[in-house]
Formats: structure tokens, C-alpha cells, sequence
């Protein structure tokens, strides 16, 4: 079986190393990939959401499975002109991607569902999202409805601002259609966590609860970023809670997906905040995390290949339940001055020393081969795995290998797993 992994980061480098590893497939190719990937498979420059493109390469190359990675293809509905072709994928068509193509489409699928979530509003005129404002106390909490690459979610404590923030996406229009509908919801506090399951679309599979680090400097200080590293197991979530979140979210997020007669094939990401002991819906993704996949896939000892087959195929029931076989700890080496401005194209050092070592496992996410150098190329440059039967030692192992790793203004946090060991 030949498949082919769609995408650009370091999830698709983590999906590609799975997939190399299962006895289910025998060749792997990935596009347009990037440095690291290169250095695994056979990889081919394409626009991963240009449907006509990637068919014609599914074709050419006589792919049997699709394994789709980043968000934006399976809005764009990649996965449906594949499926219209009997191509198998991993990943839900245009409507189940609705799920993270639209908050508004989302929150009121949670309602629909009684899927616990903030109280929320949806508008799409200023005065409108002016009254949902005036209903609530500060923080406020406002969200463009379409993707936007992470830059559309908005925690305010001045209403001035507030009011300034929805004149810019509502009347100005600067995140485009992304941003001409609102979300503006009652704010929540507690701690945020990792929910991912996979579902061929009847029954689902829960993956390991991770511990994903947004902010991008230590302290959870700075601004929003990608990711900045995750690490799974969570010791701090007990098996009560545990069942809490499989019962009051992922059961009956499959559930209502298949009453509204929507096809999920792939992954369902909740990113939860843990509210007073309860789990609530912050958000819906519809593939796996970036850090998170590069933590979750390396800890769980079964054939990721069989899985993303069987869940394609609509048979999910015949796998084993994914469990976590040891801990992970991920963190991301960034290029200076991300998540803002940076510069690309210095040399990465260390990394032939690394290799080969089932204890640490390099991901590639930013990177590119000249000349058989590695080299940065983009924000997030790569993310450091250490893999151990302990968090603690998962997390040395990690910041160790980090030492050993050098390019110009490197910059990662320290302080990744912190929740778990207060």
C-alpha cells in the first residue's frame, strides 16, 4: 500500500514517521513536505489545497491512501474530489471541517449537541456584536468565524479595545471573509488541555490527552503563537475527569455528527478548558494538534498505518484502543522574533548526532535542504522529542538534545510540562 501525506509541518514530518514504521504500508511520499521529510521519503512541490493538483498526483503516482495533515485542504474539501475518485483518505470532506472552518457553524453544533461551551453570540453587524458586548464583563472573548491562521481570537479586558477590535474584522474587514461574522463568548477560567479521538464516522478511538504551550515565551508570557511545545500523558488529569471529557465531549460529538448524517473520517481535536473540575469546548479542530501530533503518534505503540486505513475504510471497530506506552515531551525551537517578524535561511547544527536515537526523535517543521544542509525556513523550525517512561525524564532528554542543536537567533521556551510537575 503506497500513501501519501499531504502538508508541510512538523505533524506531516510525525505522520510520515509513522507511517514509515507501520508493517500495513510499504512506501510513503509526502508533499510539498519539507527538509527533514525530504531526508524520509520522496517528496513533490504542490499547493496542498488545490484539489486538481494533488488528484493528479494521487493518480500519477498511484497513491492508495491520503493522509491529509493542515486544516486549510480539508475546509477547501480536498478530501471529497479524492473520495468522488474512490481514493481512500484520512481526513473529513468540506462539512465535517466546518467543525474548524467556522466557530459560528461549531458552537452551535455544540449547542445542538449539549456539548458543554461558553455562552456565546454570533454577529455579523457591529451593532449587533455591540449588544453581545454590553451583556458581558471584561475579559471579553471575541473570535473571527473563519481560519485565520491563528490570529483571529482575541482575550480583551478593556471594553475600548473590545469595541476597536470588532470596528476592525466587522466594519474594516482586515481578516477579510474570515472575520465579517463574530464569535464573542463569556470568558472561562481554569487550565487548557488536549482532547483528540479518531472516528471512521460510526465509532472512535481516544488518543492520549496532551498539554499544548501557546504563548510564546516562558512564564506563559508573550504572544500567541503555533504552539511552542506539548508533552502527553497529563499525570494532573485523573481518570474521573478523564471520563468526563470521553462522555460529555467526544461521544457525543461522533453521535452528532452522524445524526446530521456528516461523514468524519480523520481527527477530531477539542481544545478543552477545564472549568471548575468540568470540561468546556474552546474549539474544534479537525486534525491532529501541531506540537501535539509530534508527542501523541511517538508514545503509542500500535500500527498508525492500520489505523488510518481501517478508519478510511469505514471499519475502525476491528482496531485496538490506542493507549499511551510511555511520555513525551515536544518542544519547538523557533527562529528569533517569531511569532512576528524573522529571518530564514541560517544553517542548522547538530542534528547528525541525533539521529538514529529511539529516545529522541527530531521533527521538522521550518526547514529546507540546500546543498545537503539543513536550513530554517519559516517560523517554527523544528520540535525536539524526548521519549522516556517518565515525564521528567522525557523532558531532560529533551532540553538535552536541544543543547546539542544550533542555528542563528534560536529561541524556545524552558519551562515545557510546567503544569505537570506543580
Amino acid at each position: 500500500m503506497k500513501a501519501l501525506v499531504l502538508g508541510a509541518g512538523g505533524r506531516e514530518h510525525a505522520l510520515v514517521y509513522a507511517l514509515k514504521k507501520s508493517s500495513f504500508v510499504d512506501e510513503v511520499i509526502a508533499a510539498p513536505g519539507n527538509g527533514g521529510i525530504s531526508k524520509m521519503v520522496e517528496v513533490f512541490p504542490l499547493n496542498p489545497v488545490n484539489s486538481k493538483e494533488v488528484l493528479e498526483l494521487v493518480l500519477t503516482q498511484k497513491v492508495d491512501i491520503v493522509v491529509i495533515g493542515p486544516e486549510a485542504p480539508l475546509v477547501a474539501g480536498v478530501a471529497d474530489v479524492l473520495r468522488k475518485e474512490g481514493i481512500k483518505v484520512y481526513g473529513p470532506g468540506r462539512a465535517g471541517a466546518m467543525l474548524e472552518g467556522s466557530k459560528a457553524f461549531a458552537k452551535r453544533f455544540m449547542n445542538d449537541c449539549h456539548i458543554p461551551t461558553a455562552p456565546f453570540d454570533v454577529c455579523s453587524s457591529f451593532d449587533k456584536a455591540l449588544e453581545a458586548l454590553k451583556k458581558r464583563t471584561p475579559p471579553f472573548v471575541i473570535k473571527a468565524d473563519g481560519l485565520a491562521a491563528g490570529k483571529g481570537a482575541f482575550i480583551i479586558d478593556d471594553a475600548t479595545e473590545a469595541r476597536n477590535i470588532l470596528d476592525q474584522l466587522l466594519v474594516k474587514g482586515v481578516l477579510g471573509e474570515a472575520g465579517r461574522t463574530v464569535v464573542i463568548e463569556d470568558f472561562l477560567a481554569g487550565y487548557e488541555i488536549t482532547a483528540m479521538a479518531i472516528t471512521d464516522g460510526r465509532t472512535y478511538r481516544m488518543l492520549p490527552l496532551s498539554q499544548d504551550h501557546k504563548r510564546a515565551y516562558d512564564g506563559d508570557k508573550g504572544p500567541n503563537t503555533g504552539g511552542m511545545g506539548a508533552y502527553s500523558p497529563l499525570p494532573q488529569v485523573d481518570d474521573t475527569l478523564k471520563a468526563k471529557i470521553e462522555d460529555e465531549v467526544v461521544k457525543p460529538t461522533v453521535e452528532g455528527l452522524k445524526r446530521k448524517e456528516i461523514d468524519f473520517r480523520g481527527t477530531i481535536y477539542a481544545g478543552l478548558m477545564i472549568h471548575e473540575g468540568s470540561p468546556y469546548v474552546l474549539e474544534y479542530n479537525v486534525r491532529f494538534g501541531d506540537p501535539e501530533a509530534q508527542v501523541v503518534i511517538p508514545i503509542c505503540d500500535v500500527d498508525w498505518g492500520r489505523i488510518f486505513v481501517s478508519c478510511a475504510g469505514g471499519n475502525l471497530e476491528e482496531s485496538a484502543q490506542i493507549n499511551a506506552a510511555r511520555s513525551g515531551v515536544g518542544v519547538v525551537m523557533a527562529s528569533g522574533g517569531y511569532p512576528d517578524k524573522y529571518e530564514t535561511g541560517f544553517p542548522i547544527e547538530g542534528l547528525d548526532a541525533l539521529e538514529g536515537r529511539d529516545d529522541v526523535i527530531v521533527f521538522h517543521s521550518g526547514t529546507r535542504m540546500e546543498g545537503g544542509k539543513f536550513l530554517t525556513n519559516g517560523g517554527r523550525v523544528l520540535t525536539v522529542v524526548g521519549l522516556a517512561d517518565d515525564l521528567k525524564e522525557a523532558r531532560d532528554k529533551a532540553y538535552r538534545a536541544i543543547s546539542s542543536i544550533t542555528f542563528k537567533d534560536a529561541h524556545y521556551r524552558r519551562d515545557i510540562a510546567w503544569q505537570a510537575f506543580v
